[in-house]
């Protein structure tokens, strides 16, 4: 029997820019999900699966049954997920964990798989500056903020985060298509920050929409799994070796 494979993919924003634009790559990306059924033993989702989430006390967003029913299938199926929140789905509770049985993470995590050490996560708010988005972030995860958020009608409160969400071109800008140098890629400098203090044979992230595998001191690797967007990439971990592959 052929070896199992365990897979990662990140940054879908199923809903953007609007839900009808957004279907065809929904419906790309259920496809590639039934076609690894066959082989995977872990799926990993790194962040920003959805361009807005939030989870009321008993409403979620509505749509995206397709990927939802395809990841409910999976999970029935024996085959392990796990979810880590991005900055677009940060305001997901326990909607996955008690529908799906899919554990959600809100920080990187470490793991050990194929006898390699991982650490894994979205990658929003790591490494040195970006400090407009980290305190915007402390806004948004605040408890007070929330709460007051809540408050607010689902048609009106998801409406609004959804044109903010387009209109302020929060998905990908233009400097996400181009790599920004060693000492500019915020990931990467948190990579070797992190090196200084503990091996990782692989450090993977999503968020900055950029497939790459990138090399490290002490034989490790940066990577990153692209966006389903303009790449549709994902990473497959195979025998112990990392490989990014384009879904045709």
């Amino acid at each position: 029997m052929p070896a199992k494979k365990i897979y990662f993919a990140s940054d879908q924003h199923f809903g953007a820019p609007t839900v009808a634009l957004s279907l065809p790559r929904e419906k790309r990306f259920v496809q590639w999900l039934d076609e690894i059924k066959k082989d995977a033993e872990i799926l990993f989702l790194l962040g920003d699966l959805f361009d807005f989430w939030f989870e009321y006390k008993h409403v979620v967003p509505k749509g995206f049954v397709r990927v939802l029913g395809k990841l409910a299938e999976l999970k029935d199926a024996g085959i392990q997920i796990h979810f880590f929140v991005g900055n677009h789905d940060l305001w997901m509770n326990d909607y996955f964990e008690k529908e799906l049985d899919i554990p959600v993470y809100h920080q990187p995590k470490e793991f050990v798989l194929q006898n390699k050490t991982f650490l894994i996560g979205h990658g929003d708010g790591l490494g040195p500056g970006d400090t407009g988005y980290k305190l915007m972030k402390k806004v948004f995860t605040n408890p007070v903020c929330k709460w007051l958020f809540r408050w607010l009608h689902p048609d009106l409160g998801v409406g609004l985060a959804k044109y903010l969400s387009v209109e302020n071109k929060l998905i990908s800008g233009e400097e996400d298509v181009v790599f920004q140098g060693e000492n500019k890629e915020f990931l990467l400098l948190y990579c070797k920050e992190i090196l200084q203090k503990k091996h990782y044979d692989y450090f993977v992230f999503g968020h900055r929409h950029l497939p790459m595998i990138y090399d490290l001191p002490q034989n490790s690797k940066y990577v990153n799994t692209g966006d389903w967007i303009t790449y549709f990439t994902y990473g497959v971990l195979e025998n112990g070796v990392f490989k990014l592959k384009e879904y045709q």
